[in-house]
């Protein structure tokens, strides 16, 4: 995965893979996203999918998430998440563990298409205002 752009959020760098979205957001969780921006490339080199991830040793993930902070709360919080997430139905993201009403709006937007009610994160705010004005004639 090539460096992350400073002028996109997170989630429209990831190519429309659902569980990098999570990995994502759960990532973004009391972290500044320029952290975020520099540790997911290579996060996702190494690990590109649930699978690989969980056979990751845990040690070296910490190590990767460093700079984040929390490393082995969120490591435990992405793993269970990542076990979760090889069996889930792919409707109600909040069913996943560790992601909560950002990650589950983020999800709506970018993977449903919908403007979930309620939206309270700025940054999402702010992408959903230039999607409709985008959308205006």
């Amino acid at each position: 995965m090539k460096p992350m752009r400073d002028d996109l959020m997170v989630q429209q760098q990831i190519n429309m893979d659902r569980w990098k979205h999570m990995v994502s957001v759960m990532c973004l969780n009391l972290t500044y996203r320029k952290q975020v921006k520099r540790t997911l490339p290579k996060l996702f080199a190494r690990y590109p999918d649930a699978k690989k991830f969980l056979r990751g040793h845990t040690k070296k993930q910490e190590q990767m998430l460093q700079e984040l902070g929390l490393v082995t709360t969120r490591v435990a919080r992405l793993r269970r998440m990542s076990k979760e997430y090889l069996s889930w139905d792919g409707v109600d993201a909040g069913d996943l563990h560790g992601i909560g009403k950002y990650g589950s709006d983020s999800y709506e937007i970018f993977f449903k298409n919908r403007i979930p009610r309620g939206v309270k994160d700025k940054e999402l705010k702010k992408y959903i205002r230039r999607l409709k004005y985008s959308c205006k004639p």
